[in-house]
């Protein structure tokens, strides 16, 4: 005679699996999510520190700006240019962990910079040359209830 399991004892099995997985699932989610937050923190810390360095070595000149022109607009290829590549400030322009887009939308001089995130998921980051500032374009509140653009 053959030993087997029976559809019963499979079934059990099968829910036993699953009251576990309910378990663990949520868990996990919630240290993805804080992973995010601690990524998105940092790479504003790595972006802040060069745009700041590279205004320092531009006589105040924030990138962004072609030719370092401050009366010129700024763009996304200027910044991109000025700032990535071998000896410059950064490697490669980092991407935003919840949506992973490095595009940058711009805020010109004369323009206060939003209240709240750009709805739409094509930017990764809202930078203001005339202030140097740079912010994560999220939307939502981190497990503390802090804005994620006003990291």
């Amino acid at each position: 005679m053959k030993k087997s399991f029976t559809l019963v004892e499979l079934l059990i099995v099968v829910a036993i699996l699953g009251i576990l997985a309910a378990i663990v699932l949520p868990t996990l989610q919630g240290h993805i999510t804080e992973a995010k937050e601690a990524a998105a923190k940092d790479t504003l810390r790595i972006l802040r520190n060069a745009i700041g360095l590279y205004a320092a070595q531009h006589g105040g000149i924030p990138p962004g700006h072609p030719n370092e022109n401050p009366s010129l607009l700024p763009s996304s290829h200027a910044f991109t240019v000025q700032m990535v590549g071998k000896g410059k400030c950064l490697y490669k322009l980092p991407s935003n962990p919840f949506n992973g887009k490095s595009l940058i939308k711009f805020i010109g001089n004369n323009e206060d910079f939003p209240a709240e995130p750009f709805l739409t998921n094509f930017y990764g980051w809202v930078y203001k040359p005339a202030t140097k500032e740079i912010r994560l374009n999220w939307p939502g509140t981190d497990s503390y209830g802090v804005a994620y653009f006003d990291y």
